[in-house]
């Protein structure tokens, strides 16, 4: 593919246009949220979703269940796998070459690649596939829970994202990311405030 050629709409532009839709509300947590803050167990793998509280939850469409329950398993077998993530011109916090990162309306991504084809697809998309790529081997879970929150600004991650469809974007909402970096924490804690008022 030549940079003149179309390149597939990936994911990230999908996440791109949602960046003003009103934060996910606290009754309707992201999928796998962590129990107690905790983001998975020692393997990587996502906390059990809660059960559902049947007096004061509305039944979840199949298809929507269907799809949370996907991302979940999606979730889980990311935090699991040890991905490339390319190395950046500008320097990290410790002086060194930081990670490759794409900002989309106020959100940072570290892009990462589960294989060096996929990485290989998104230099040729960039027009950059003769240049020597430098990337480390990092477990998806170690991106979620020190990368992200070492951004110092809200960041998610965003995988294969030269794969249109088949690239996938983890933004930095609970049960993705540490509680104290998600965007909708915030909105979490007044919910949980207005709640405890009214009980």
């Amino acid at each position: 593919m030549t940079p003149q050629q179309s390149i597939p709409r990936s994911r990230l532009a999908d996440y791109a246009e949602m960046a003003d839709v009103p934060p996910v509300r606290a009754e309707d947590p992201a999928p796998a949220p962590p129990a107690e803050g905790a983001h998975g167990a020692q393997d990587g793998s996502p906390a059990p979703e809660p059960a559902a509280n049947s007096a004061t939850e509305t039944p979840e469409a199949p298809e929507a269940a269907a799809r949370r329950r996907h991302f979940a398993a999606v979730l889980g077998e990311f935090r699991r796998a040890a991905v490339l993530v390319p190395l950046g011109d500008a320097p990290g916090p410790d002086g060194e070459r930081g990670l490759l990162t794409a900002d989309f309306n106020g959100v940072r991504f570290i892009l990462a690649f589960s294989d060096e084809q996929a990485l290989a697809r998104y230099a040729q998309a960039r027009g950059e596939y003769a240049r020597e790529w430098t990337y480390q081997k990092i477990l998806g879970a170690r991106l979620l829970d020190v990368a992200v929150p070492a951004a110092g600004v809200p960041c998610g991650v965003a995988l294969d994202c030269a794969d249109g469809p088949d690239g996938m974007v983890f933004p930095p909402v609970r049960g993705i990311v540490p509680d104290e970096v998600a965007v909708d924490a915030e909105r979490a804690a007044e919910d949980r405030t207005a709640e405890e008022g009214t009980a």
